[in-house]
This record gives structure tokens, C-alpha cells and sequence, in this order.
């Protein structure tokens, strides 16, 4: 076999009132493989497990199954990506990296930050060990705190952190105009309930924004775009976001002024309570210096 599976992501099926067929029951719950028909070709890739077994199109989900979707990753000669990442916080089980700007997390592309991951850390020595994955996403513009698995079970048991929500994580963001001091934003999206809350830090006075203000960020869900999104919503677009930004207001060739803070969870292998912070980049600094 000339490719390795890498698991992708990971989920836990609640309790069901009725059974259902996986191919139906998977659609939207997979964010890299949402379609029924992208589905039915990775489980008949054997890229899909329940409880760790390759399954068929005929298999009923009950409840209280755990779903992983893998990839194929190519093996290959190819030289290793040159890119230093600041790693923060390391054992043998899981890592967090502070990302930099302009770089995607994973993808087809080689330059992206899984590709990088295997050069910054250290291998582990315990008996599951696989390649280094990311366990959950941040933007290709957004820096900061980004959670890496190290072992099979250490990647299976950070996602179902974050599918219960018991990893907590924090955003700054630089927005525009004048805001509340604080508040809950409620917008659906793609069909879907999405919240946030949030609490402006600082305001300063801006000849071409009117305000800029800092502001501290707390996501409840965890939909695709959704902080910037929420504040385009509310009349408030991140500095520097020139997909939801007002385009008259678009500043340019600085990047999107939002970094994502912090990570506080339990360790779900030692139990050890981690609660990291990442220091705000200089670009954020200036502004409210």
C-alpha cells in the first residue's frame, strides 16, 4: 500500500430516537465530507469507521457510536517543508503551536501547518503514536493558539473536547465602529445556530474607521467563519477581513486583525489543566498602544 490513513475528524453519535442508515445520518456532520455522495465514496474507501471498523452503506447508526473519517495520505520522497512554528506547550500526547498568518492549517497545498508539524515536534513514544494533526481550525488569515494531537487516542479524545464543548477558547479581534461594551450575537448560519459572545476591551478614536476596538471573543459554537461573520452581522467587521468587511472600510496588506488567544482544557490523558494564552501580535499593540 503506497498511503497511510490520517484520521481527519472524529464524532460522537448522540442518543438516536430512530435508527438511521449511515450514509443519511452522516450528511452535514463532517466537515471535509458533508455530501451523501462524498460519504458513500469514503466509506467505500474504507475511510469511514465505526467503533474502528471499516464499514458498508448498510450500516444502521443506533446511537452512541464513535464515526472516524480518515484520508489517504500518498507516501512520498518529497522534501519536508521548511517552516519554523513556535510551539508553546508539548508532551507526549499533544502540542499547541502558535500559528502565523497567510497559511492553511491543512489542504492540498504543501505549505500548510500539518505539513510543518512533523519538524517542530518531538515524536512520541507511546504505542498509538501517528503523524502530528491539527484537532480543530483556524483561518488562513487568523493567527494564534492551534490544539495538534499527537496519538490515535489523543486525537479521538480531543475531538469529542470540542464536540462537547469542554475546551474553552478565547479570540481578539481589532473591529470597526462604534460597539455596545457587551453582548450575545444569535445568527444562524448555513441553517445553523451559531452564537457568540463578546466584550469590547479598548476603543480608540480613528480618523478613516471612527473606532477601533479590541475586542475579547467568545465562540459557543464553532461554525465555519463564524466570528468573522457575527461582527460583519452586527455592523462591526474585523479590521482587515475583505470577504465580510465594508468594502470602503477594507484595510489592506495588513491581514486580518484576529488571533485566537486561548486554550484552557483538561488533559484527556493526565487530567492536568492546561490553560494557555498567547501574547498579541505587534500589529494589535500598535493600535492600542
Amino acid at each position: 500500500m503506497n498511503y497511510e490513513l490520517i484520521l481527519v475528524e472524529t464524532h460522537i453519535v448522540p442518543t438516536q430516537e430512530k435508527q438511521l442508515r449511515i450514509q443519511e445520518y452522516l450528511v452535514g456532520v463532517f466537515y471535509t465530507c458533508a455530501t451523501k455522495s462524498s460519504i458513500k465514496k469514503a466509506i467505500k474507501k474504507g475511510l469511514i469507521q465505526v467503533n474502528g471498523e471499516s464499514v458498508s452503506t448498510a450500516k444502521y447508526i443506533i446511537g452512541n457510536e464513535t464515526i472516524c473519517l480518515f484520508q489517504q495520505k500518498y507516501k512520498t520522497t518529497t522534501k519536508k517543508l521548511n517552516l519554523t512554528l513556535a510551539v508553546v506547550f508539548e508532551d507526549d500526547f499533544l502540542a499547541i503551536i502558535n500559528k502565523p498568518a497567510g497559511i492553511l492549517v491543512s489542504g492540498n497545498k504543501f505549505k500548510t501547518i500539518t505539513n510543518a508539524l512533523t519538524q517542530n515536534l518531538k515524536k512520541s513514544t507511546q504505542k498509538d503514536a501517528t503523524k502530528p494533526q491539527p484537532t480543530h481550525r483556524l483561518d488562513y488569515p487568523t493567527t494564534g493558539l492551534l490544539l495538534i494531537g499527537k496519538t490515535s487516542s489523543s486525537i479521538i479524545k480531543l475531538n469529542e473536547l470540542f464536540e462537547d464543548k469542554k475546551i474553552h477558547k478565547e479570540y481578539i479581534a481589532v473591529t470597526i465602529g462604534k460597539m455596545k461594551s457587551a453582548g450575545i450575537i444569535d445568527f444562524t448560519i448555513d441553517n445553523k445556530i451559531a452564537s457568540s459572545e463578546y466584550k469590547v476591551l479598548k476603543t480608540v478614536a480613528s480618523k478613516r474607521f471612527t473606532y477601533l476596538n479590541l475586542v475579547q471573543l467568545y465562540p459557543k459554537t464553532g461554525r465555519t467563519h463564524q466570528l468573522r461573520k457575527h461582527l460583519s452581522n452586527i455592523g462591526n467587521p474585523i479590521l482587515g477581513d475583505k470577504q465580510y468587511g465594508i468594502e470602503k472600510l477594507i484595510l489592506n496588506g495588513k491581514g486580518l486583525y484576529l488571533h485566537a488567544s486561548k486554550l484552557a482544557f483538561k488533559h484527556p490523558i493526565t487530567n492536568q489543566l492546561i490553560s494557555i494564552e498567547s501574547e498579541l501580535p505587534m500589529k494589535f499593540r500598535k493600535i492600542f498602544a
